[in-house]
């Protein structure tokens, strides 16, 4: 395998940013956060761009919410939000939830991967949340792209009934999406999910229950 001659460089800038998450969890500084939230979490980037899409009446997707797009959030009448982005002890998630008690919208919160084949756990713990979730209901990872895509491809084949065309859609440079890179794992998770339901008409939950295999469809992804 090929030495990436920068990894010294983001050796130092995860411990760096590492060590500032911790010190500001130690403490309710909020406006630190806000810094460290525009700087260190490429919010500089989500202030100026959203990639923020309703997919079903009451069900909208985005990148994660900058502090100045709560107000539109609350003009929006939005009255949950579910973060893909986990885990509970990080500055991303202290900000959220300290937002979201300022603007009376409920959080929860769970670990989903965009890199890595995702575990059955927070699929379904998504799709039965997403199902019971008072409407306006917003879910988000960072980028709003892979994540969310996948989430949003799920919800719409599994609650809205929608085919799977259409689903696919959820996933795409529109959302800044690419199939060919290291995130297009979850494009094969469809894939093999179209070909079960296809063959036997399996449900999402049984087929993720029963069949679904992250291990095995991280390793068909790493062998192409």
């Amino acid at each position: 395998m090929r030495k990436d001659p920068l990894k010294p460089v983001h050796d130092w800038y995860s411990r760096r940013k590492t060590r500032k998450a911790a010190a500001l969890l130690a403490g309710e500084d909020a406006a630190a956060m806000d810094r460290f939230m525009r700087y260190s979490d490429h919010g500089l980037f989500r202030a100026r761009w959203t990639n923020m899409a309703q997919i079903a009446p009451g069900v909208w997707r985005s990148n994660h919410p900058p502090v100045d797009r709560f107000p539109m959030l609350n003009q929006m009448g939005i009255k949950t939000i579910l973060s893909l982005r986990g885990p509970q002890d990080g500055v991303p998630h202290r900000r959220e939830s300290q937002l979201c008690a300022q603007h009376g919208i409920a959080f929860h919160s769970l670990r989903l991967d965009a890199r890595r084949a995702p575990q059955p756990e927070p699929l379904l713990e998504a799709m039965a949340f997403l199902r019971e979730a008072d409407r306006p209901v917003l879910f988000h990872c960072k980028s709003g792209a892979d994540r969310a895509g996948l989430v949003a491809a799920l919800y719409l084949l599994v609650v809205e009934n929608r085919p799977m065309e259409e689903a696919r859609q959820m996933l795409s440079p529109r959302f800044l999406h690419f199939r060919r890179s290291r995130t297009g794992v979850l494009d094969l998770l469809l894939d093999r999910l179209a070909t079960a339901q296809a063959a036997t008409g399996i449900s999402f939950e049984d087929w993720v229950t029963t069949q679904y295999d992250p291990q095995a469809l991280q390793a068909e992804f790493d062998a192409r």
